[in-house]
C-alpha cells in the first residue's frame, strides 16, 4: 500500500511539473511522459562516450567512468522480477565494480515500481526510481527516464559513493 501511494505521488509530481522542469517563471514546459512521438536523431558515441539503448533511444554513458577500466558488458540482471531487455557495460578498479546499463521495457511508473522485489521506490529529478541492495552486496540504483527506458547503476561497497555522480554524467539521447 505504501508503495502504491508513493507512485500516486510521483504521478502527481510529475503531472505538475514538479521537478521536470516545468512551471512557473517562462520555463519550457516538460513533459517527460508525453505520449506524442519526438523526432529520433541518429544515436551517435564519441571517443568520450558509449551509447546504451532501447530500440532508438539511449543513454550516453562517460566511457571510462571515475578512471575505472573497462571490464565487459552484462545482458541480465537477476534483481528484475521479469525477464526485460538489457544492455550495460561493467568497469572495474581491481576487485571493485561499476556496472551500468539500460532495462527496456518498463512504459509506466506503476510497471517500473514493480520492476525489482524488495527494493525502496524513491525519486531522481523527479521521475520514479529504485534503489536495493543486492545478496552480494551490490548497491544498485534505477530510474525510469522514459517510458520504455529505465537507466540501472550498481557497485560494489568500495564504488558505491560514485553512484551519485555516475548518475549526473549520464545523458540521455532522443
Amino acid at each position: 500500500m505504501r508503495r502504491l501511494a508513493a507512485v500516486l505521488l510521483l504521478l502527481t509530481l510529475a503531472a505538475c511539473g514538479v521537478g521536470t522542469g516545468g512551471g512557473g517563471g517562462g520555463d519550457e514546459v516538460r513533459e517527460p511522459w508525453s505520449a506524442t512521438p519526438q523526432p529520433k536523431p541518429a544515436i551517435t558515441a564519441d571517443a568520450d562516450t558509449i551509447v546504451l539503448s532501447c530500440d532508438d533511444t539511449g543513454v550516453r554513458v562517460p566511457a571510462s567512468p571515475a578512471g575505472l577500466t573497462p571490464a565487459g558488458t552484462f545482458a541480465r540482471l537477476d534483481s528484475l522480477t521479469r525477464p526485460h531487455k538489457v544492455e550495460g557495460r561493467i568497469w572495474s578498479d581491481n576487485d571493485e565494480r561499476m556496472y551500468v546499463g539500460v532495462v527496456c521495457g518498463a512504459r509506466t511508473a506503476e510497471q517500473f515500481a514493480t520492476l525489482v522485489a524488495r527494493s525502496t521506490l524513491t525519486a531522481y529529478q523527479g521521475k520514479p526510481a529504485l534503489r536495493w541492495t543486492t545478496r552480494t552486496g551490490v548497491r544498485s540504483f534505477m530510474w525510469l527516464e522514459r517510458p520504455g527506458t529505465a537507466v540501472y547503476i550498481g557497485a560494489t561497497p568500495g564504488l558505491a559513493d560514485d553512484i551519485r555522480s555516475i548518475a549526473a554524467d549520464i545523458t540521455f539521447t532522443a
